[in-house]
């Protein structure tokens, strides 16, 4: 007996540190769970709280129907100017300067970013032909989102519009941001190599907006604005952001104060899909542009782009199908 209860001592300084350790790592995994919970809550009420709710952001009337399971969400980004842009562009009031559809397939394996050339010769609905970024002059995000759904016969589920300073803004909060450019260029006081560049938030608001330094105009400039977005992806998913709760925090913050976004797209639905994409990485990221076939001019002399019809019908058909992957393979940009 004596040597029973002189084992079973032994034994339990062992169990009780065992115990204690599993209880002390049960512990803090629900100090994590409950810290994360109440961080995740703050971004979530700061978004909230500091995003614009664009009303009535979607056209009324007839629209195309609704996908079951895939997500297309329309990002504007906007330029209000109350007289003439002193830097050229000649358009008063104000303008989408970019227009991206960003499709969410419904596995959530990928998502596919789309540029919109700003010039690209349209219908208009109410205004006959122009240029795409006119509708937003003549009816804000309604008319906008009105006249993308009637090119591509794709319904538009989300909207975004972010003013052109958030760029600069999303940039520093991420510390920064790495993009690719196609071409060497110098343009608002800053210079950018062909190839890899690190941008600070002053000098990615010059990246996105240029155009004039190029012989293709805005050819280049979406591309330039698509290797921004890859270069905020990256920066985003990077080890130093998302292991940096003030880092997430400063880019919700940032982002957030140039945000407008329609009354379906708040926290909750960011978060779940956020949740969902969980598993996507930035090389799941794929970029293009719509298709395009050369430039014309308006009789009243100004120049567009001219939309290629064809391939944008078999891209629509894509979009629809939610097969916008193999579109892409078989045609490449």
């Amino acid at each position: 007996m004596s040597g029973r209860r002189s084992a079973t001592r032994r034994r339990r300084p062992f169990l009780v540190a065992l115990l204690a350790a599993v209880g002390s790592l049960l512990g803090i995994a629900a100090v994590v769970a409950v810290v994360a919970s109440v961080f995740v809550g703050s971004l979530a009420s700061s978004y909230d709280r500091d995003t614009d709710t664009i009303a009535d952001a979607f056209p009324s009337g007839d629209r195309p129907t609704r996908s079951d399971d895939a997500l297309d969400v329309l990002l504007i980004g906007s330029d209000s100017r109350s007289s003439l842009d002193p830097d050229g562009d000649h358009a008063a009031g104000g303008r989408s300067d970019t227009l991206m559809l960003a499709h969410v397939p419904a596995d959530r394996r990928s998502v596919q970013l789309m540029s919109i050339m700003r010039d690209s010769w349209v219908d208009v609905p109410g205004h006959g032909t122009a240029k795409i970024n006119a509708a937003y002059a003549w009816g804000g995000v309604p008319l906008t989102v009105q006249t993308v759904e009637q090119l591509l016969d794709v319904r538009i589920d989300h909207v975004a519009e972010i003013d052109f300073a958030g760029f600069a803004g999303m940039t520093d909060a991420v510390g920064g941001v790495t993009v690719q450019a196609p071409t060497a260029f110098t343009a608002r006081g800053h210079h950018f190599d062909a190839g890899a560049n690190r941008l600070d938030g002053d000098a990615a608001l010059a990246f996105v907006r240029e155009r004039y330094s190029f012989a293709d105009a805005d050819h280049t400039r979406v591309r330039n604005q698509q290797a921004f977005m890859r270069g905020i992806v990256d920066g985003l998913l990077s080890k130093g952001t998302i292991t940096d709760p003030g880092r997430i925090r400063d880019f919700v913050a940032a982002t957030s104060r140039y945000l407008s976004v329609d009354a379906g797209l708040d926290s909750g639905t960011l978060l779940r899909l956020g949740w969902s994409l969980r598993h996507v990485t930035p090389t799941d990221l794929q970029t293009f542009t719509m298709p395009t076939a050369g430039g014309g001019t308006a009789p009243d002399g100004q120049s567009f782009v001219i939309v290629n019809d064809g391939a944008v019908q078999t891209l629509s058909a894509a979009l629809r199908s939610d097969d916008l992957t193999h579109w892409l393979a078989t045609n490449p940009h």
